[in-house]
């Protein structure tokens, strides 16, 4: 156990100290939560231009509304955030004015316009045209003020005063409330719930990657300036493989708590929400557990490759099943509960990510935490068993990669 301590230790200690484990041990959660941050900020950002919008209305109905209802936008100084354009012409066809609007909008002289066409049975048609499909804020805005205006402009035609119609056209904003087991209820929203849930799936995966990566190319190295027999004097090959995976597990430790770190001050400044502790436990167990069954794949997979090259092809294959979560992600948190996601939260090489996202949404059943945990725990513990065999030999052999043939020898030696 002395032996294993002191190669894991020594295991840490080298990797910690690479300027690429720093740098990315501190720059990767910031780019990752800024990444999730500065586009609603942009979003969210307060205008500071006029901006000029032409009404091309066929109908001859709905331009004032459309236009009293963009006049009560404002800039941060007073100033209104439209100018409404009247497009329409007496004397030129509906074709004419089109061409016309269409002129003003590439040579700049208006942002883009709102065309409103007859239909037949008293309905009509509604498009925003411009050049670069309108911003977050404008399309939303257009089509809130038109649905409100159609719709006063039919209830006035069926005898409706305006103030009671503007009672009944007013909007009520849904709140989306989460329920919880035993605590109740809070108020959430689902882009909060996604950021919550992604960001630790990809923490794990850069991590993993990363991680094993470091591992893939230092057993590598060893290999090919034959510190690795070195090494083997004075431990056996268990010995090395044990104190490797612990010494990448501790690692991984020390990366959590400096990102645990980072988060607690961007929390205190509320840059990232509070949701994002939400099932923390059970979060950096499948985190923990995940983590620890990858690393003794990468493990098994630095012993028998002899390149770069090689070392790079297999963590691309590995990379493949760890991108699948992320690919389907969105269709886990807005169904945790469905077959294919449970069968994917008991295989080993899906279940951390997967259960990761299914926490942060709603915790599933207790058997299921407990079954998939079993299977992670016996599933690292086999693979550990495997990895060991390979080890012992693919880091004596030097020269050709073994043969899928060879593996399985190896695997069945005693």
């Amino acid at each position: 156990m002395k032996k294993i301590m002191k190669i894991a230790l020594f295991e840490f200690m080298e990797k910690i100290k690479t300027r690429a484990f720093l740098v990315f041990m501190i720059l990767f959660p910031l780019i990752v939560i800024a990444i999730s941050i500065v586009p609603t900020m942009l979003v969210d950002t307060k205008e500071e231009i006029t901006h000029p919008v032409g009404v091309l209305d066929l109908t001859g109905r709905y331009l004032g509304g459309i236009a009293r209802q963009l006049n009560e936008y404002k800039l941060a100084d007073g100033q209104p955030n439209y100018i409404v354009i009247n497009l329409s012409s007496s004397g030129k066809t509906p074709g004419e004015m089109k061409s016309f609007a269409d002129k003003l909008v590439l040579d700049g002289s208006i942002d883009g316009y709102l065309m409103v066409e007859p239909r037949q049975s008293d309905s009509v048609s509604v498009s925003y045209r411009n050049r670069n499909l309108g911003g977050f804020n404008d399309l939303p805005r257009f089509e809130k003020i038109f649905n409100n205006v159609y719709s006063s402009v039919r209830l006035l035609r069926h005898g409706f005063n305006p103030v009671e119609i503007q009672r009944l056209i007013s909007n009520v904003p849904l709140k989306p409330v989460k329920i919880e087991q035993p605590s109740g209820s809070k108020e959430t929203s689902f882009e909060t719930m996604y950021f919550s849930s992604i960001i630790f799936l990809m923490l794990l995966f850069m991590m993993i990657l990363f991680s094993g990566g470091l591992l893939i190319r230092s057993v590598v190295e060893e290999k090919s300036n034959r510190i690795i027999e070195i090494l083997l004097s004075s431990c056996t090959p268990d010995e090395l493989l044990t104190g490797k995976i612990l010494g990448l597990g501790m690692l991984g430790l020390f990366q959590i708590f400096v990102w645990a770190v980072i988060a607690l001050a961007l929390l205190g400044g509320n840059y990232i929400p509070l949701e994002i502790f939400d099932g923390i436990g059970l979060s950096m167990l499948y985190f923990v557990l995940g983590y620890l069954f990858y690393t003794a794949i990468f493990v098994g997979v630095g012993s028998v490759v002899t390149t770069e090259q090689e070392a790079q092809h297999f963590t691309g294959y590995l990379s493949i099943v760890l991108i699948l979560p992320l690919v389907i992600s969105l269709k886990v948190i807005q169904t945790p509960d469905i077959l294919l996601v449970k069968i994917l939260s008991l295989i080993p090489f899906t279940s951390p990510p997967i259960m990761l996202l299914r926490i942060k949404v709603m915790t599933p059943p207790v058997w299921e935490i407990i079954l998939s945990t079993l299977i992670l725990i016996l599933s690292i513990y086999l693979t550990i068993m495997i990895t060991s065999k390979i080890f012992r030999i693919g880091i004596l052999s030097y020269g050709k990669r073994p043969t899928l043939k060879e593996l399985v020898a190896w695997i069945k030696e005693k």
